[in-house]
């Protein structure tokens, strides 16, 4: 059996129209437990939106869906959950956080992550 990634999904929203809600599906779909973190209160499937930043989660990967103007009031609490990997999904990347992850010894990947999963490349 593959092995599961615990995932942040960074700008969660109950929209089912939005790539962050069908990341989170097809994330479950593919196994990995997810964390969807978003300022809008809501369900992504049977899976609550966290509204409140998940401080002592131990993550594998973060994947990003919000743009760098909004990712800079998150550096300090990305770098903090010392995750493995980033994912900078289209229209994310941003290379202050991407210099800051690296710094850290965190894995910076500029990806779709729909993609990554459908290439069984997650």
């Amino acid at each position: 059996m593959p092995q599961t990634k615990k995932t942040l999904v960074l700008g969660a929203t109950p929209n089912p129209n939005r790539y962050a809600y069908i990341a989170t599906e097809m994330l479950r779909d593919f196994g990995h437990e997810v964390i969807p973190f978003g300022i809008k209160k809501g369900q992504i499937g049977a899976v609550d939106i966290l509204n409140e930043w998940p401080t002592n989660a131990e993550v594998d990967t973060i994947t990003l869906y919000i743009n760098p103007t909004l990712q800079e009031g998150f550096y300090e609490q990305i770098v903090a959950l010392k995750p493995k990997r980033i994912i900078f999904n289209p229209g994310t990347e941003n290379s202050v956080l991407q210099n800051l992850a690296t710094s850290q010894k965190i894995e910076t990947i500029d990806a779709c992550t729909l993609v990554l999963l459908q290439t069984n490349q997650y």
